[in-house]
């Protein structure tokens, strides 16, 4: 089941960017009230996602689905169908390439989540992945509901979202003692969890002392993890591990006793392929 879908009005820019004025071939040949069928199959094996945003492109543009179509985050081996499209030449085209190109750049990410969160429970069967918010500008949207559909959360959403702490703040509270900096996050924020990124174990001690709910560490070793676990044990806090994870590693870091995997990996994944056919509805088989 898709988590969310994304708005028509962002489908209608997507749509729009890519004919402004229409298909200039397709009206050139006069094709465009001919009526035929769009499909679209996986090229490769991959997590399918965006396959509800294609089929609402197709409805803005008076396509109907034909047949069953498979829902995000469904795994597929290469040759599966996806989806398929009827109505006028005009309007599959218009649909064509806009939604090929989301579904792949969002398999894309769905897949490399999934492999991320494989290699991680591998380590540790209940270990959750979180992805950041680094994703490509303006395509947020798309980003979340692909690590969503491959099996991981979204770290954080934004700014206004969670409270964490980063050395970048503590520049501006150099006087404040960390106990301090914590509780009056606390009390200004009541029901939220406080959050610190630490460099090292030191550091990561000294945070944990003062009553921080989640320590982050970013870009430390599987063993320095491990060392910082340890040192927890038995405090109402949970250890995450941040920078650098990736499927390669995810193992270690879980196997190394973290609470929650964040990563930033599946955002540079290559897209996976979608495969086109158009047909004449004469054409059918």
């Amino acid at each position: 089941m898709s988590p969310f879908t994304f708005p028509d009005s962002l489908l209608e820019t997507l749509l729009q960017d890519d004919t402004p004025y229409g298909d200039a071939t397709t009206w050139g040949l006069g094709i465009g009230s001919t009526m035929g069928r769009l499909t679209f199959r996986a090229r490769h094996a991959q997590v399918v996602c965006c396959t509800e945003e294609a089929i609402r492109m197709g409805a803005l543009r008076g396509l109907q689905v034909d047949g069953s179509s498979l829902p995000s985050g469904t795994s597929v081996d290469a040759g599966s169908i996806l989806l398929t499209l009827t109505g006028r030449a005009a309007d599959l085209h218009g649909v064509w390439k806009p939604a090929q190109t989301l579904m792949e750049y969002a398999a894309g990410i769905a897949s490399a989540t999934a492999e991320l969160v494989a290699a991680a429970r591998c380590g540790n069967p209940q270990v959750p992945v979180a992805c950041t918010r680094k994703y490509m500008p303006g395509a947020k949207a798309m980003s979340v509901k692909a690590i969503l559909a491959g099996g991981a959360v979204p770290h954080r959403l934004g700014l206004s979202e969670t409270l964490l702490v980063f050395a970048e703040h503590r520049a501006f509270l150099a006087d404040e003692a960390p106990l301090e900096i914590v509780a009056r996050l606390h009390r200004s924020w009541p029901e939220r969890q406080v959050v610190v990124e630490v460099a090292h174990a030191q550091e990561a001690r000294v945070w944990i002392d003062a009553g921080a709910d989640v320590i982050q560490l970013e870009k430390c070793t599987p063993d320095t993890v491990a060392a910082v676990v340890q040192f927890a044990i038995g405090r109402p806090v949970k250890i995450a591990a941040a920078g650098g994870v990736t499927a390669a590693n995810a193992e270690a870091y879980a196997r190394a006793g973290a609470h929650i995997l964040v990563s930033s990996a599946p955002y540079s994944a290559s897209p996976r392929d979608v495969a086109v056919t158009l047909q004449n509805s004469k054409n059918y088989p």
